[in-house]
């Protein structure tokens, strides 16, 4: 196990069409054994990110440590790492066995046996011990994936790079393989970082998460802080499906309440000192689908039902009410009709509040005094 520390790390790069920056002064630590996973956008810089940490990119700038040592001017095969990528990369020609044991071939003092014992070793604990003789066309996708992971582990790295490794499976085998890839991370201890764009991998898999957006990290956070707690707009909306429910509203305070209003419909209220707003501003306010109660002893505002999708376990309710396109997540025994004028109502606490400006949070779940949260003044651990 080892810790891995990313230090104002960039990466710019340079054409004839001048300079893009894909990563910007990024700062992250994963420590012993820890799963981290980056998530964000397509073209957000993640994959640059585990590409600079696996030496397959050079570092513009800022140092890469993995246990106190730097190793951004090393090659590849000298910063003790090991990548899956996504299209599995395994030699066709080779067995299961061979393919998994190829970077084993040049280790100091390991001798036949000792490689083939290593290789079945991590074979049994993948449960590929029967493909140990197959060459890659006669497995299936998930075969062809644990082959790749027991390419990696059996030449016990330092550190684990994951890059989309499950995004060729289908739905089915892609649940599956995320409940065993943490158990196998689990098992080994490994230091790991997981790159994926699906926020469903990044809230269920790691200790932390790492949300990124145009080369910026945006927060780093256990995924339920980063879901209640989230530093700005941009995390608040990518992290949840659907997308979080967010609209311009004016705060109107009288005497201990704010109300939050948009073109005369007042879409929720809570305590004026929850959060540092003041009477007559625009706000960015934000209510999660889960949030949204379509049945409710206080309802907050009107709304007409456009369309209903049967989940199985929730419905998705598309509503309307005035210029405001909204989505309620609900139970399954709730299942308005079209065209369906229903009460909504949002509880205080489940009211999320954005700076119209800036995206910075001003409130997000709970009930906070304005003391404890200031403008600028969230906290990313």
């Amino acid at each position: 196990m080892a810790e891995l520390d990313l230090n104002d790390v960039t990466k710019v790069y340079d054409d004839a069409q001048g300079t893009e920056t894909a990563v910007d002064s990024l700062d992250l630590t994963a420590s012993d054994g820890e799963f981290v996973v980056l998530v964000g956008p397509s073209g957000c810089g993640k994959s640059t990110t585990l590409r600079m940490l696996a030496g397959l990119e050079t570092v513009s700038d800022g140092t890469i440590e993995i246990a106190g040592k730097e190793v951004q001017h090393l090659a590849p095969s000298e910063r003790a790492v090991a990548m899956v990528f996504q299209s599995y990369a395994l030699y066709s020609q080779m067995t299961a066995r061979e393919n998994m044991g190829y970077g084993l071939k040049h280790a100091d003092g390991l001798s036949k046996r000792e490689r083939h014992a290593k290789v079945e070793d991590i074979a049994e604990l993948l449960d590929i011990a029967q493909l140990l003789n197959d060459t890659p066309d006669e497995m299936s996708g998930g075969q062809k994936q644990r082959v790749a992971l027991g390419r990696a582990i059996v030449r016990e790295p330092d550190v684990f790079l994951l890059d989309e490794p499950l995004s060729n499976l289908d739905a089915k085998l892609r649940a599956r393989m995320r409940t065993e890839l943490q158990r196998i991370q689990e098992d080994l201890g490994v230091t790991t970082v997981y790159v994926t764009h699906d926020q469903t991998e990044a809230m269920t898999m790691a200790d932390r998460i790492a949300v990124m957006d145009d080369g910026v990290l945006q927060q780093v956070a256990p995924p339920e802080k980063a879901y209640d707690h989230p530093v700005n707009e941009f995390v608040a909306t990518f992290l949840g499906s659907p997308s979080m429910n967010v609209l311009d509203a004016t705060v109107d305070v009288a005497g201990d309440d704010a109300r939050f209003r948009r073109d005369g419909t007042t879409f929720a209220a809570m305590p004026a000192d929850a959060a540092p707003v003041r009477d007559g501003e625009t706000v960015r306010l934000g209510v999660r689908p889960e949030d949204m109660r379509l049945v409710a002893d206080e309802p907050s505002f009107e709304a007409t039902v456009s369309v209903a999708e049967y989940q199985g376990n929730d419905n998705f309710v598309h509503l309307s009410a005035g210029d405001s396109d909204l989505t309620a997540r609900v139970p399954p025994d709730v299942y308005p009709n079209p065209n369906d004028v229903v009460d909504v109502s949002v509880a205080p606490e489940d009211v999320y509040l954005f700076d119209s400006t800036t995206g910075e949070s001003l409130k997000t779940r709970g009930l906070q005094p304005t003391a404890d949260r200031q403008r600028g003044a969230v906290s990313t651990d």
